[in-house]
């Protein structure tokens, strides 16, 4: 098969490798999925670049990128052969794995393969392992979210864009934060608020009528914690999943205490079980009904791959960057 490859840290244009591989077989409990689209996130980036605190090249040589979308070719023992020829996204491909989907072919546990809507493009079936699903995390993890106010900040990235579309589609009201009015539109927020120019926890609060927000999808916990605290209702949760303004930020423990506020800190990677079947469930039937807006940032091909790197990790780009396969 052809694939992308790095086989140590560094700059993308100077570790990924263009070539051919073994083609991976569908062992025991597994799927064969021919890939048709690659996402490319900001932790494929990083991991690829070595920027995690002691990293260290754990395979000799890694396939990068988590998720993607494609179509069973085969499948092993214990998985129904009425699967083949099913188009797929899936999810967790590079995740504590040696071979992810930048390539034209991928094996995984079946479960990692999940039925991707007729109307849905293979393109935009590569954002849901990370982007879609931590949006959905964020958003219901923690119950439903009807009749609720939700404020996602940073509502023009690829979570937040997600989440700002789940959280209305749950029968939430959103307020989201953005940097510009384009940003806005973007993020398809009915309501929103500047954050470059105004104070965020004034003018939630005004629009709000003083009495805040039940739950706050939260792109960067340590910039953000003056702000969340003076907004959360008693009893509301902060579901944040980045904290990169701040990575070891000091809690503010007592005033969120007396609040009653949940802290919930997540990562999809380790969504599992009976949790993420119930996201992929509801995921689908937001396809199926067509209320799901996706963002997709051409990357070119796998030849493009580190050009793909380098846009991302200059963050400039509105949605997911994709490589067509």
């Amino acid at each position: 098969m052809q694939a992308v490859w790095y086989e140590d840290f560094g700059a993308a244009h100077d570790v990924l490798q263009l070539g051919e591989m073994a083609t991976p077989q569908a062992g025991p409990g597994e799927v064969l999925v021919a890939l048709k689209a690659s996402g490319v996130n900001p932790s494929d980036v990083k991991l690829r670049a070595g920027a995690r605190v002691g990293a260290m090249m754990v395979y000799p040589r890694v396939v990068p990128h988590s998720d993607g979308a494609g179509v069973i070719e085969a499948v092993g023992a214990g998985v129904d052969p009425a699967r083949i020829g099913e188009r797929v996204w899936v999810w967790n491909a590079g995740w504590q794995r040696a071979l992810g989907t930048a390539a034209s072919h991928v094996a995984l546990p079946a479960e990692q393969a999940v039925r991707l809507p007729d109307a849905t493009t293979f393109a935009e079936g590569a954002c849901f392992g990370i982007p879609a699903m931590t949006a959905w995390y964020a958003v219901m993890g923690d119950g439903p979210v009807a009749g609720q106010t939700v404020l996602v900040t940073g509502g023009a990235g690829s979570v937040g864009r997600y989440a700002v579309q789940m959280a209305r589609a749950a029968g939430a009201r959103v307020i989201a934060t953005v940097s510009s009015a384009s940003k806005a539109a973007h993020s398809t927020a009915q309501e929103w608020v500047n954050y470059r120019d105004t104070d965020v926890a004034e003018a939630v609060r005004e629009m709000t009528g003083g009495a805040g927000v039940d739950r706050i999808v939260d792109v960067d916990f340590g910039a953000n914690q003056a702000a969340n605290l003076a907004l959360i209702k008693p009893g509301g949760t902060i579901a944040a999943y980045a904290s990169a303004a701040d990575m070891s930020p000091t809690l503010d423990f007592y005033p969120f205490m007396f609040r009653n506020t949940r802290l919930h800190m997540l990562i999809v990677y380790q969504l599992a079980g009976a949790m993420r079947r119930a996201g992929e469930v509801q995921v689908t039937r937001w396809l199926e009904a067509g209320v799901l807006d996706h963002a997709v940032v051409p990357g070119g091909g796998l030849a493009d791959c580190a050009h793909a790197h380098q846009l991302v990790a200059a963050g400039e780009k509105l949605g997911t960057v994709v490589l067509d396969i």
